[in-house]
């Protein structure tokens, strides 16, 4: 919503250009005579005199500049700022619910979000991401639209509602691939998540950085999807897989360079069922894939197909049994297989080490 608003939209200052484009109007500036013409449905079909003449107020000139910026009216550009600029500051997570589940209150107390104009940063022990939000408050509940730029979950989207109440906001967000939610609640295999959060501080974050988008507005189509070669992942068991069977702890795990704090560890499991493993924190799904293993390199390689929310796609890695132990490096998505176990900034690779439970 709004593409052509700035990042950091100032009611004063669109008040100010409103004030400026009916002044160049009067003026016979042409530029402003087709701003007319384009934005507002009185001055469509007049030619440029007719609209000189028109006698159009500044109320015409805002209903203009609101509709170049998308919205129907002057008053739902208002309403549009106002509750932008209501979102900024530093807030806290009160309470987590993924699918029905609450998360333990431990997960949540080192995580804070970081809110500045249509820009975000979520900091948490696991992760940070980084991205930008738009938001419909004509909807009813309110609406708002995630695009994740920088993080696990880059090039994805959620959608969701909220509801802000001064210094007190509550999110139920879909989760990658999952619908908007139509209400402020959960249930199993829903696929959504209710965050509620309170503000910690009004004044304006800092290294809060605004990134280019990777696509223009959230209702583009997504792109075709590359071929995926599924052969081999519905292959017979290997002795390798039959070892990798049940239920493993986390006892590091490392992405792109950050540590994942040590409080969060009791709170992440990986199951291994024929060739399908699921990797859960918190309640959440992580990784949902078949595996397709090939014990004839050094390292031996692993191959992720996705069969969870999102699009169906492969990841490379490498893995190394010994015992009880195991470990695996993760390629980035559509990034070569790794040479070695590690996981430098910026490299985008997972690199964990489980223990059998």
């Amino acid at each position: 919503m709004a593409p052509s608003l700035p990042a950091r939209p100032n009611l004063d200052h669109l008040r100010t250009q409103a004030k400026e484009l009916l002044a160049n109007l009067r003026a016979g500036d042409l530029t402003a005579v087709q701003i007319f013409i384009d934005h507002l449905p009185a001055a469509r079909g007049r030619t440029p005199q007719q609209v000189r003449d028109a006698g159009f107020r500044l109320a015409d000139a805002q209903s203009a500049i609101a509709r170049r910026s998308g919205f129907a009216a002057w008053p739902s550009l208002a309403r549009h700022v106002d509750q932008l600029r209501a979102f900024e500051g530093e807030w806290t997570f009160l309470s987590l619910e993924v699918d029905g589940t609450a998360m333990p209150v431990a997960m949540m107390s080192a995580s804070r979000l970081l809110l500045d104009g249509d820009v975000f940063r979520m900091e948490s022990p696991e992760a940070t991401y980084e991205g930008i939000f738009t938001i419909d408050v004509e909807a009813e509940p309110a609406r708002i639209d995630i695009e994740f730029i920088e993080g696990p979950e880059a090039g994805h989207w959620s959608y969701g509602i909220y509801r802000l109440d001064g210094d007190d906001l509550v999110l139920c967000l879909g989760l990658t691939g999952a619908p908007r939610p139509t209400a402020f609640a959960t249930h199993p295999d829903s696929g959504h998540a209710l965050e509620r959060l309170h503000r910690r501080s009004a004044s304006r974050p800092e290294n809060v950085q605004r990134r280019p988008r990777r696509s223009s507005t959230a209702a583009e189509a997504p792109a075709a999807s590359a071929v995926v070669d599924e052969a081999g992942f519905d292959d017979p068991m290997t002795p390798l897989l039959e070892r990798l069977q049940g239920e493993w702890a986390p006892v590091a795990l490392v992405t792109s360079g950050q540590p994942l704090a040590e409080m969060m560890l009791p709170f992440g499991t990986r199951t291994v069922s024929g060739r399908e493993t699921k990797v859960i924190f918190g309640g959440q799904i992580m990784v949902h894939a078949k595996m397709r293993i090939d014990e004839s390199q050094v390292p031996v390689a692993i191959d992720y197909l996705n069969v969870g929310r999102g699009p169906r796609s492969v990841t490379l890695g490498i893995l190394d049994l010994d015992g009880d132990r195991v470990r695996f490096c993760m390629a980035a998505a559509g990034a070569a297989r790794p040479g070695e176990f590690s996981s430098e900034a910026g490299s985008g690779r997972i690199l964990s080490e489980w223990r059998r439970k």
